[in-house]
């Protein structure tokens, strides 16, 4: 060529323009190669918000309580729906007892799990509340009030029933006799008997509500644990509505089971053991009476 210019052979680009990944419809990094973000936590535990953490805690205590909830309606119900006894129902209750009641068991079976699982619920709703505020720049007492509560599901209405009749149930079975006598070695079915005969309105509406609000409470919880909510089907509308539906009534059907077997051993058997006579019945008069208010029925 001429002024001394040379002719080259075409040879390929060896590097691409700079694309602006924004602009571009695919993205030059795949999403497994860009690192998830880090929640922010007040705690600064494992970079987990306080949210995270409540949750885990309300779902990890309720199986801790589960297992002891399924040994316990089995002593107290089942096996007196079965052995229609109450005697010998009290024989198998007396053998199994220690095993969740022993100084090591009780705490971490009962006490902590249950303890756990509502300071988790009542925290993580007032830590909602105070998102809220953050979020809609409420600071002041008046603003706050004009804001909305976080909507209160059926299951934890019902768990907030459920609280002050389990606290009061541990009271009056296990709390008072360890307080009055110094232990809980006499108190057994017959005991429970003898407040059913002696205040049957009280006992049987009070332990009613106790069985429906907790078997509702615990399928329902577990429901959720296990992603089987109405709410989360997720199919197309016609078959939304229907599995919706479908998991509403198996839900609502299993807790009626839990309910219904529940009280025909407790109501059904023990409810109708009768009044003890003698010594032992003037003792659990004496343990009654140590009750709050309703103790001057005895």
């Amino acid at each position: 060529m001429d002024d001394g210019m040379q002719e080259l052979d075409p040879s390929p680009i060896e590097e691409s323009p700079v694309v602006n990944e924004k602009d571009s419809y695919f993205p030059l990094h795949s999403p497994s190669s860009v690192p998830p973000p880090r929640h922010s936590s007040s705690l600064g535990l494992s970079g987990h918000s306080l949210t995270w953490w409540l949750l885990r805690t309300q779902r990890y205590s309720s199986y801790a309580f589960t297992a002891f909830l399924t040994a316990h309606i089995t002593n107290v119900s089942l096996i007196p729906l079965l052995t229609r006894s109450l005697p010998a129902s009290d024989t198998y209750l007396l053998l199994t007892r220690p095993y969740y009641q022993s100084p090591l068991a009780e705490p971490l079976l009962v006490i902590a799990p249950l303890a756990l699982h509502i300071l988790s619920g009542v925290t993580l709703r007032l830590h909602r509340r105070r998102q809220t505020a953050l979020r809609y720049g409420a600071e002041s007492r008046a603003d706050r009030r004009t804001l909305a509560w976080p909507k209160l599901s059926g299951t934890s209405a019902l768990g907030y029933v459920f609280m002050p009749l389990v606290l009061g149930h541990a009271f009056v079975n296990r709390v008072l006799p360890l307080l009055v006598e110094g232990g809980s070695s006499s108190v057994g079915l017959q005991y429970v008997a003898h407040g059913f005969a002696k205040d049957p309105w009280v006992a049987g509406v009070g332990y009613a509500v106790f069985v429906a609000a907790g078997s509702w409470h615990v399928v329902w919880g577990w429901g959720k644990w296990l992603g089987w909510t109405p709410e989360e089907v997720g199919w197309e509308v016609e078959e939304r509505e229907r599995g919706k539906r479908r998991r509403w009534w198996v839900l609502n059907g299993v807790a009626a089971l839990m309910a219904g077997v529940w009280i025909a051993g407790g109501l059904g058997v023990v409810g109708r053991g009768g009044e003890m006579s003698g010594w032992l019945g003037r003792q659990y008069d004496g343990l009654y009476r140590q009750i709050p208010i309703l103790g001057r029925r005895y």
